[in-house]
């Protein structure tokens, strides 16, 4: 066991962070293994290490939480929240602003609108590049912190039904999820709007990995099946017709109503934030597990920087 520890060690050191695609089952489950350390204990083993955070879209739990676990390990952290006050601005590619933080920074993290934008950073730096998010794409991070949050309330990540309920064409939080979790046999329930379907790439993938799911607009009609049902928004800013937007705003707004149609023990996951699509309600109940989810960010990220930076707690 130690042996294969120490070999998965060696893969994180200096490595990026792009695409949960990148990992496999096996390396999933180190990272989700290696978090429990920072749960009750942490160190400044980061100490003189500098985290660069280019965030080109507006962001809280990502950045803050990035921002708080490795400051929390010692570290130290500088960059950008707004494009327009970076050198994007006069033009400056993605590729040649990695370019320039490598010399920096021991770490950068990346969120950017264009899908593809995290890989070019990477292309284009020597130091780990994580992907904050691009576009509709991929976020990693969040996919690890999701599958930690399931893995600590179902004790196991084999054979659960989940259900993702939303925006699942636009969401990348739900792609990388589904990717993940197809190494582990779910069963998944996607839940959306005809014009929010998940991706048909996304669903090739899944049929290549032999993984049962179903579609259907109507939540009530598998409400009954899950074991965890993940939330998502309808986000506005990814619509290219604002009036596609206004037809499916409100398509999905969850109250108290729907524990009379679940299992007892279902955990309601959002990757927030939230606007209308949660009543603040059920926020009292022991199956809302968003915020928690939430906290378990800055547990998850310790652990992603102080692999990927080399340095064991």
């Amino acid at each position: 066991m130690a042996a294969n520890q120490d070999k998965y060690f060696r893969k994180f050191q200096g490595a990026d962070v792009i695409s949960i695609r990148d990992f496999s089952e096996e390396e999933i489950l180190f990272v989700l293994d290696y978090a429990r350390r920072f749960e009750a204990a942490s160190a400044p083993v980061l100490q003189g290490k500098i985290l660069a955070t280019l965030f080109y879209e507006p962001s809280t739990r990502t950045r803050l939480s990035f921002e708080s676990a490795m400051i929390g390990l010692g570290g130290s952290v500088m960059g950008f929240t707004d494009a327009a006050v970076s050198s994007a601005a006069k033009g400056e590619s993605v590729r040649d602003t990695a370019k320039m933080i490598e010399g920096y920074a021991d770490v950068m993290v990346i969120r950017h609108p264009l899908e593809g934008s995290a890989r070019a950073a990477a292309e284009g730096a020597e130091i780990p590049v994580i992907n904050g998010g691009d576009g509709a794409n991929q976020h990693p991070t969040q996919t690890f912190l999701d599958l930690y949050t399931i893995l600590k309330n179902k004790q196991t990540l084999r054979g659960l039904h989940v259900g993702f309920l939303g925006d699942l064409k636009y969401g990348r939080t739900v792609h990388s999820l589904a990717e993940a979790l197809s190494h582990f046999d779910c069963r998944m329930y996607f839940i959306a709007p005809e014009m929010l379907r998940m991706p048909a790439h996304i669903l090739s993938e899944l049929d290549q990995h032999g993984i049962t799911y179903s579609e259907t607009e109507n939540l009530y009609e598998v409400s009954r099946e899950l074991d965890i049902l993940y939330v998502t928004r309808i986000q506005k800013e990814r619509f290219p017709d604002p009036l596609d937007y206004e037809k499916v705003k409100n398509v999905y707004i969850l109250n108290e109503k729907l524990l009379e149609h679940v299992k007892s023990d279902l955990k309601i996951l959002h990757p927030l934030p939230r606007v209308n699509e949660i009543d603040p309600a059920l926020d009292a109940y022991p199956q809302a597990e968003y915020f928690q989810q939430s906290k378990n960010g800055v547990t998850v990220r310790k652990a992603l920087l102080s692999l990927v930076l080399g340095v064991q707690l």
